[in-house]
This record gives C-alpha cells, sequence and structure tokens, in this order.
C-alpha cells in the first residue's frame, strides 16, 4: 500500500457512502496474539473504546453478531435471551470467513456478506466514539456507537458477562 492511501475495505466503503465520519487507525498487526493486543491497547490505553467482534450462532435465528469491550467476555445466556435463543454458543473458527467474508482478527460489524442481527453493550452508549475493526487486520476504525447502530441496525443489551 502506497504511503497515506487509505485502504478500502468493505467497511470502509460502506462508511464512506453512508457519510458517516469516522477516523481510521492503523497498528502493527502480528500473528503472535500477544504482540497485536499491546499495539491495540496503544490506540485505547484505558480499554474502555475497544471492542471486539464476536459471532455467534443461537438455536433458533441462526448467526448473531455482537460487539463487546476488548476486556471483557461474552454472556452467552444474556444474549441468548435478548436474542430470542434457548442456546448461544460461538461461531466455529474455521466458519467465520465463509458466513462473514471477514477472518479472524479483522472481522468488522461492517460490510458482512449478510446482514446478520447485531448486538452492541449497552455500556458502549455512554462513550463518544467506540473503536472497532476496519474489515482488516491492522486496521481499526473509531466512530460514533449511535452511527454504528444505525448503520448495522444494531440493539444495544447487557451481553457481558
Amino acid at each position: 500500500m502506497k504511503k497515506g492511501k487509505q485502504p478500502k475495505t468493505n467497511a470502509i466503503r460502506i462508511l464512506d457512502k453512508a457519510k458517516i465520519a469516522y477516523k481510521l487507525h492503523e497498528y502493527p498487526w502480528s500473528p503472535n496474539y500477544s504482540d497485536s493486543q499491546t499495539s491495540l491497547e496503544e490506540l485505547d490505553p484505558t480499554r474502555q473504546k475497544l471492542f471486539k467482534t464476536i459471532v455467534t450462532i443461537g438455536d433458533r435465528t441462526g448467526v448473531v453478531v455482537t460487539c463487546i469491550p476488548g476486556k471483557s467476555e461474552i454472556d452467552l445466556k444474556a444474549l441468548a435471551k435478548v436474542s430470542g435463543n434457548k442456546k448461544m454458543e460461538l461461531l466455529h473458527l474455521a466458519d467465520l470467513e465463509k458466513t462473514t467474508g471477514y477472518i479472524r482478527g479483522g472481522c468488522s460489524p461492517i460490510g458482512m456478506k449478510k446482514q446478520f442481527p447485531v448486538y452492541l453493550s449497552k455500556d458502549v452508549q455512554n462513550l463518544g466514539t467506540m473503536i472497532v475493526s476496519a474489515g482488516r487486520r491492522g486496521f481499526q476504525v473509531e466512530l460514533a456507537p449511535q452511527a454504528l447502530k444505525k448503520l448495522v441496525a444494531a440493539e444495544f443489551a447487557a451481553i457481558e458477562a
């Protein structure tokens, strides 16, 4: 990629088309999880604005996408309740790309292959901005939670353990 040239992932194209304000962050991605995690923490030292995208499957609704704080764990029982399922499980990593179009470490709630139900941590409502994957390893996008909610037709819910 040429210096100064912004990557155009599906997520970025969708944000541009919708005229949603965002800030793109680039960080050095490494296959060593702890190295990438350290780089991500430099984007958000308080670890309050950095959110991870987790893809799950419900026994009634099928695929459900969540965004929770990076330091949190998902509560599958709470997610099942708010999403109308009896049981939830994490999507197998082997199925992530064929289901969403994204790979681990670059999975964005924006621009998946299909429009899935999306649940955002209720705590994000108190933040001015949040940071989620821009759809490629090494890139994150910072935007207003309400803008993301509207764009992906998400709901706020208490879904962390």
